[in-house]
């Protein structure tokens, strides 16, 4: 792994700072340690165990957690610790050690309609990716996602976009899904139980080939913008998600109290979504954020 750069990002724990990655970590899933013990498969773990003041570590697709003991401040070892990691993942050290089994996970995969009759969700009960993914034609998905671009191959399919447990699958027209939901559902739930890569590579915008592709802020966010998207992870994300799509923060205009959001998945070009999300995420924003808001903008992603 070259190349790897971190940011360090706070919590709402004090005692707890992540490290974001901008390189995939593991093949989905996550994996917490309580001791050093428990990380006998994972050597970066371990590695950090050694500072007397880590008390857990978190390690996701993109990003490692940290919680320390009270002997002292993040401010105070932060970036040694940041320096750490990078220098631990530039020299191709292990994260974890995935090693596959014999035996094939049990795993479940479901159709479910959507609002946009153009979107079918497919859940699973294995975690996917820890970072939402929207790919809008196989160029983009072979260079990230091996899962995505084999879903391209079905001659029907438009977009894809993958969440923390389900797969947003965006149609042509010329089939319906009652004909071809069973085959895709298979596909996938197949391609889940061999194992295989999910996302080798999170997209980068320098390799997004899609001019109108809306990307997250790649800033630490924080002050109003940052109130806006724990409201929205906590309140308007888990009610989209249900039906396949997402909600993602773009920006916020202080001067004119304006808010941009994305639709993505099921949300993107349904036709009744950009307005009633719009209005919903508004109101409740409102609400929330009494004299701070004044309009939501929705854009399709």
């Amino acid at each position: 792994m070259k190349d790897v750069k971190i940011t360090i990002q706070e919590t709402t724990n004090n005692t707890i700072i992540k490290f974001n990655i901008n390189k995939v970590l593991i093949n989905g899933g996550s994996y917490e340690y309580n001791n050093i013990d428990e990380a006998k498969n994972s050597p970066l773990a371990q590695q950090l165990f050694y500072l007397p003041f880590v008390k857990k570590i978190f390690i996701t697709a993109n990003f490692i957690a940290i919680q320390r003991f009270d002997i002292l401040e993040w401010i105070d070892v932060q970036e040694e610790v940041k320096e750490q990691i990078e220098a631990y993942l530039n020299n191709d050290g292990i994260v974890v050690d995935e090693k596959p089994t014999s035996k094939k996970e049990a795993i479940e995969v479901y159709a479910e309609a959507t609002p946009n009759p153009s979107v079918m969700k497919f859940g699973s009960n294995k975690s996917l990716t820890q970072t939402d993914v929207e790919y809008k034609n196989i160029d983009e998905a072979s260079k990230s996602s091996p899962l995505a671009q084999a879903i391209f191959n079905f001659p029907f399919v438009k977009e894809v976009f993958i969440s923390d447990n389900y797969i947003s699958v965006t149609k042509y027209d010329m089939v319906e899904w009652k004909e071809v939901f069973t085959e895709v559902r298979n596909f996938i739930r197949e391609y889940l139980v061999s194992g295989k890569t999910i996302i080798k590579e999170l997209p980068t915008e320098e390799k997004s080939i899609s001019e109108n592709k809306v990307k997250k802020p790649q800033v630490q966010l924080n002050g109003m913008a940052a109130k806006i998207v724990d409201i929205l992870d906590e309140y308007i994300k888990p009610a989209v998600a249900s039906d396949g799509g997402n909600i993602a923060f773009r920006s916020y205009d202080e001067e004119h109290k304006v808010v941009s959001v994305v639709l993505q998945g099921a949300c993107s070009g349904c036709p009744s979504s950009t307005a009633t999300l719009k209005n919903g995420i508004e109101n409740l924003l409102k609400e929330m954020l009494p004299n701070q808001i004044n309009e939501v903008v929705a854009i399709n992603g």
